[in-house]
């Protein structure tokens, strides 16, 4: 039983160890994080305020402001909404800038359990990770939202003034760039799984049609919108992703068979 109970406690201490790590830059990040909440705050404002147009000579990117009629106020409409608005945009702020520590902290947690060869691909894990992640917000933050925020302040409002709440228009953003966040990290999921055994790349080949299926019901419940444009922009990517994974992991399944 001494046997059993010791490697089970210091398995308990080496994850309170990794999560007390994860709450410092978590806390350190929402410090710096909250010093600059209104810059923050105006840059997630930038779906409303203005219609983001892509090229491919300088400048990239262009910003033209959308006219009064969809350029809606924000109000606050208690006197704690516009502090709490604040404060989460700093703690989503402080999660993304930890997310570098965080999963270098997962990979520490779960690397006792790697092969000597696999433990020395934390800085790769770290980084595809980390950008799979801003990707996927940006794709959200520079496509989804702004055609969410022009379709749902247009469609049949013509004899309606929009007046939106800033806790609701935060979390309404906030929400969908992490769910674009965490679904751009598909890849990692399945590499994962695929090295635990749990599934197969023959098999994620074959069950193919049911993933595409299940991306646009997915798409369906998370796209702001009921359109099935904004549900396409959502669907196309998780299934691209998708095959990426699988990709991939017969990759790794190969150099798995060779060694």
């Amino acid at each position: 039983m001494e046997n059993i109970k010791m490697p089970l406690t210091e398995h308990l201490s080496e994850l309170r160890k990794r999560i007390i790590i994860c709450l410092v830059s978590l806390l350190i990040g929402f410090v710096i994080s909250f010093a600059y909440s209104e810059v923050l705050f105006k840059f997630l404002t930038i779906p409303l305020r203005y219609n983001i147009s892509f090229s491919f000579t300088s400048p990239f990117i262009s910003l033209l402001e959308k006219n009064i009629k969809n350029n809606p106020p924000l109000i606050f409409l208690s006197p704690t909404e516009a502090f709490w608005m604040h404060i989460k945009i700093s703690m989503i702020s402080a999660l993304v800038i930890s997310l570098p520590i965080i999963f270098s902290q997962l990979w520490k947690f779960v690397s006792p359990g790697l092969l000597h060869k696999e433990k020395r691909y934390v800085v790769p894990f770290v980084i595809i990770t980390t950008f799979f992640f801003l990707i996927g917000a940006a794709y959200c933050f520079f496509l989804v939202l702004p055609f969410a925020m022009g379709f749902l302040l247009t469609y049949k409002t013509e004899s309606m003034t929009p007046m939106l709440s800033v806790g609701n228009y935060v979390d309404f953003c906030l929400k969908f760039i992490l769910a674009f966040g965490a679904i751009f990290e598909l890849p990692i999921a399945i590499i994962f799984f695929t090295r635990m055994g749990l599934v197969t790349p023959k098999t994620l080949a074959k069950q193919r049609k049911y993933a595409i299926i299940l991306a646009f019901i997915v798409a369906a419940f998370l796209t702001p919108t009921p359109d099935a444009f904004n549900q396409i922009l959502m669907a196309v990517p998780i299934i691209i992703l998708y095959e990426l994974g699988v990709l991939v992991s017969r990759i790794f399944a190969k150099r798995k068979e060779v060694s």
